[in-house]
């Protein structure tokens, strides 16, 4: 009998969604490697392999068998994906065309030992493609005044309850966490801040009558559920939701995933208003044993410089703050526990923290692999972000439900969420 890889389900899987892995037609208790490689659209090779022993009947399920060792160990049937990490040291994977799929590669190797340039013989191959936008989303690019974005719209004509999701440095167009929630049942809008088309190049000044133009589409457009929208930001992005959410009005919801409450390497402007941005502290910078820069230190506490402080307590909004308590691109558990006080002490709601152990910065959608250190474009360097691989992930699994439960809570739609499992 021909050994094979299968994959279920088999039809179209979205990046965000488990699937099981087996491998059919070894012998008893045969030892295999596994190995699982990507390439991403620069062309960068991400890879991961485990070992295992096929049970009695010659099968392997990863449902149910336990990695004996390799990139991770365990019984961790989504192991392969989260677990890949890039050849060139650094690089973080990134979805740009969302209309796409990455192309996930498995091969199954005769005995325990995938290293080296070709390991074991091949017995098995198999190629999963894992796409960004479910059957039907519709995909709508959005020149509407300045305003720079992608709306995703569910298959079905709407109303919808609408969401804006903003990233952070680095600026452009994310559109792949927005395509995958519109899976889901929402309205989203991945929005563009800076760093795209004809938006401005730097981040210097951010003026918040660019969101509110934005706010303003989305809760006018006839597939847009009102009267209030949700938000979704992480890092530089959570920053600026937490600014929109204190200085514009009509977002009811928002999930800041590891946020500043203090304004962070430029001014926010809104009206005749302004927040200026906390000192940088350079020489509070390290070196890591590994030599990577550790700047979790770098930045002025905004109890310190008081203007610095975003006015959270202004806000008429449900936060939900998702917090890696391995954070080292700042301090992501002091702003939320900072931004949940000052919110108490103006007799606004107590907003819900969740802290995950030992995960670092980029909390992604289920499966994206941790990104432990890479460039920081404020920086200008290679910094350390945090995270330890396996609690990463199932941190990535959890906030993923529960920034869905909550939008489906406080904007009022009655689907519910499908969950992901590691």
């Amino acid at each position: 009998m021909a050994v094979t890889v299968v994959v279920e389900p088999a039809g179209r899987v979205c990046w965000d969604e488990p699937v099981r892995i087996a491998v059919r037609g070894l012998a008893p208790e045969q030892p295999v490697a596994l190995r699982a490689s990507l390439r991403d659209e620069k062309g960068a090779l991400f890879r991961a392999h485990a070992r295992y022993c096929a049970d009695a009947r010659g099968q392997l399920d990863l449902q149910r068998a336990p990695a004996l060792g390799g990139s991770f160990s365990g019984l961790e049937p989504m192991g392969l994906l989260w677990a890949l990490q890039p050849d060139k040291p650094f690089w973080r994977l990134v979805k740009r065309d969302v209309q796409t799929p990455f192309a996930l590669e498995l091969e199954v190797l005769d005995g325990h030992e995938p290293a080296g340039p070709d390991g074991g013989r091949v017995l098995a191959r198999a190629v999963h493609e894992r796409h960004f936008m479910a059957a039907g989303v519709r995909r709508v690019p959005v020149r509407e005044g300045r305003v720079r974005a992608t709306l995703f719209l569910p298959p079905e004509p709407g109303p919808y309850p609408g969401i804006v999701d903003m990233f952070g440095v680095g600026g452009g167009l994310l559109e792949y966490r927005a395509s995958l929630l519109a899976g889901k049942g929402f309205a989203v809008m991945a929005l563009a801040y800076y760093n795209y088309d004809d938006l401005p190049k730097g981040m210097d000044a951010m003026h918040m009558e660019y969101f509110e133009e934005a706010l303003n589409f989305l809760r006018s457009h006839p597939e847009v559920k009102g009267p209030g929208i949700g938000l979704l930001g992480h890092s530089k992005g959570g920053e600026l939701g937490l600014a929109v959410t204190s200085f514009l009005k009509g977002v009811t919801a928002a999930v800041i995933i590891n946020g500043s409450v203090a304004a962070v390497g430029g001014t926010i402007y809104y009206k005749d208003e302004s927040v200026p941005s906390v000192s940088l502290l350079r020489d509070k910078s390290k070196i890591t044993k590994d030599g990577i820069l550790d700047v979790v230190e770098g930045l002025q506490s905004p109890l310190v410089e008081e203007k610095s402080f975003i006015p959270v307590e202004r806000a008429d909004t449900s936060f939900l703050f998702l917090v890696g308590q391995d954070d080292h691109n700042w301090k992501s558990e002091f702003y939320a526990n900072e931004a949940s006080k000052r919110l108490q002490a103006h007799g606004k709601e107590k907003p819900q923290i969740i802290l995950y152990p030992e995960a670092g910065h980029y909390i992604e959608p289920p499966y994206f692999p941790l990104c432990r250190a890479g460039m920081h474009l404020l920086v200008g360097a290679n910094i350390l972000f945090g995270g330890e691989p396996r609690a990463h992930a199932v941190a990535q699994v959890d906030a993923w439900k529960q920034l869905q439960t909550f939008f489906h809570k406080h904007l009022g739609n009655t689907e519910g969420t499908i969950p992901a499992k590691l």
